[in-house]
């Protein structure tokens, strides 16, 4: 399992995915699920993968060759018109690598199934964001439904919904993102650091900014223990609840 999230703001979009993948609890090891390509100038496109690991590593091997290797016949992510074009390419190309690997045809239960967040720009467009379910058709970001999640999602969503703002910038939107994961990273041992952070700013055409939150960040250590303190606080100024007398059983 694995955690990913996408966000449209208003100045761009963030990105952020944790690096835990597991087979069991005795076979845990580290892997980057964050992806990106760029055409200095013209288009910068980033995908998040979570599911099934030989698909995720298999949909972006494809995407890679088919981007460096024009004379293929096959749709390349960095020729698409358009980001709406770039999720249609990158849907077919998963559901080509599932059918591949289930030989009688893909499901939705599929154990070879993925779930991929993509998003970017390309000039002459607004910055889009998609969500690739395992079948292959995908759902766009809107106002009404700025952020993706992919995952272990439920955990860390309510601090998403409660917080989100489009006019945030990119350091409080990293800040709320990292306390949707510490959340999901105490709650569920499939989670875990390091966690791959992007930002890109509209009109850009380049990555913004990119780094890795490691275990000993010491930023991510004061985000999650100010976290739990604050909850506690909050939790404290609450007013106190009283059994009425009818509710109380007989003495």
């Amino acid at each position: 399992m694995t955690y990913c999230i996408g966000l449209r703001l208003n100045k761009g979009l963030v990105f952020m995915s944790d690096t835990r993948t597991n087979a069991g609890v005795d076979d845990v090891s580290q892997v980057c699920k964050m992806k990106s390509w760029e055409k200095p100038g013209e288009r910068v496109i980033t995908l998040l993968s979570a599911g099934n690991l030989a698909t995720t590593q298999a949909v972006v091997s494809l995407l890679d060759e088919r981007s460096k290797a024009p004379e293929d016949r096959s749709p390349s992510i960095l020729e698409a018109p358009s980001m709406f074009q770039v999720a249609t390419i990158v849907g077919e190309t998963l559901r080509e690598v599932v059918k591949t690997f289930a030989p009688e045809g893909q499901e939705a239960a599929s154990p070879f199934g993925a779930t991929l967040i993509i998003g970017g720009q390309i000039k002459g467009s607004e910055p889009r964001l998609f969500l690739i379910y395992p079948e292959g058709n995908f759902i766009e970001a809107s106002d009404d439904a700025p952020f993706f999640q992919s995952g272990e999602t439920k955990y860390g969503r309510p601090i998403l919904v409660r917080a989100f703002n489009p006019e945030m910038s990119f350091e409080d939107a990293v800040k709320l993102m990292l306390v949707s994961f510490d959340s999901t990273i105490r709650a569920n041992l499939a989670v875990d650091l390091p966690l791959d952070v992007q930002a890109y700013a509209t009109d850009s055409f380049a990555i913004t900014a990119q780094q890795r939150v490691e275990r000993s960040d010491p930023y991510f250590q004061q985000i999650s223990t100010g976290w739990g303190e604050a909850l506690r606080k909050a939790f404290d100024s609450l007013p106190d609840f009283h059994f009425g007398s009818a509710d109380m059983p007989n003495s």
